[in-house]
């Protein structure tokens, strides 16, 4: 986690100084007045809220050991989506309470400051509908296992109605016997929850939790174009029925490391990239699509099949090939946990 802390009294300080410590980060995160930064040998910052645009969009978490006023000031004029907002918290000085204010769910402010009341013997002051009412939270089971969330209005829907009723939700994966209250196994309904990487909607109005479980296994001539590859991956995710956010990484050989096009195409997806040498790609298991010539020009006989294995999963899409562009994908398979 990256996190700035800002404190501005003697008590504060002190307290800053513990949390780097129970949280492993570096006291340079900590943002206070050249007094408090001398007296406890941390770094002086000409203006404690100079950067405040930087960090807001730098870091995970903003903890403020401050007055409440205080930090709703220093990050109304950076709040702009609770996709992306960082988590925001507030912990008065004598370390008593623990207040997230900003992306309880999806950025995580709930559970941090659980953690942190847990380290302090402090009380985690939650104030959103469902965590009080010990309903499920969609979007915060979202961000703990790195779905992304379909639709934010409908994640609205389910969160209001999820208060009064149980919501119906099924996956591709087996759920267990046990669910979280508020919610009910069934694929049909007027509003309800379906997990996983594929684009169904079994209910009338279907909130989709998408698992991040999908490496793309990518092949390419030399500068191939963005666009290229977005469009060979997006026919092959359409031509399967699947959904791109479930991206998680886009996998090639290692003497594609600097193709600009890869870089930016998954930049553009949102997905990390992981690049393989040859005699890895070799070493990987399996029946796969091989080329004479890929094995002459690269060293290995099929870059997309192999890399997407190695990058993790088994393989559910083989070889396609779209305008010059070689995909294929692997999933990680996950069990379904509450």
């Amino acid at each position: 986690m990256k996190a700035a802390i800002f404190c501005f009294t003697d008590c504060g300080a002190q307290l800053a100084i513990r949390l780097c410590g129970a949280l492993e980060l570096p006291k340079s995160c900590i943002h206070t007045t050249e007094r408090f930064a001398q007296a406890y040998g941390l770094t002086a910052h000409e203006s404690i809220f100079a950067d405040m645009g930087a960090l807001f969009r730098e870091n995970d978490a903003l903890i403020f050991i401050s007055a409440c006023g205080i930090a709703v000031r220093a990050i109304a004029p950076h709040i702009r989506d609770k996709k992306t907002d960082p988590a925001v918290l507030v912990i008065d000085d004598r370390g008593r309470f623990v207040i997230p204010l900003l992306s309880g769910h999806i950025g995580g402010a709930n559970a941090l400051s659980k953690h942190i009341a847990d380290i302090l013997n402090a009380a985690a002051v939650i104030t959103t509908a469902t965590d009080n009412a010990g309903r499920f939270s969609c979007d915060g089971w979202a961000a703990e296992n790195d779905c992304a969330i379909s639709s934010m209005e409908a994640a609205k829907a389910v969160s209001a109605a999820i208060l009064t009723r149980d919501i119906p939700i099924s996956s591709e994966h087996e759920l267990p016997d046990t669910l979280p209250d508020g919610l009910i196994k069934s694929d049909s309904g007027e509003l309800g929850i379906y997990i996983g990487v594929h684009a169904v909607s079994p209910y009338d109005h279907t909130l989709r939790l998408i698992p991040r479980a999908l490496n793309i296994g990518v092949g390419c001539r030399r500068d191939t174009p963005k666009e290229s590859i977005l469009n060979a991956v997006k026919m092959a995710f359409e031509n399967s029925g699947l959904d791109v956010r479930s991206i998680k990484t886009i996998a090639s050989i290692d003497i594609k490391k600097d193709e600009t096009g890869i870089l930016r195409a998954a930049d553009k997806l949102g997905a990390e990239t992981v690049f393989f040498s040859a005699d890895a790609l070799n070493k990987v298991q399996g029946r796969f699509s091989e080329s004479d010539f890929v094995r002459d020009t690269v060293g290995t006989g099929c870059v997309c099949e192999r890399a997407a294995v190695l990058a993790g999963g088994e393989l559910i899409i083989k070889k396609t090939v779209y305008d010059g562009v070689t995909v294929a994908v692997a999933q990680k398979q996950r069990r379904i946990v509450f």
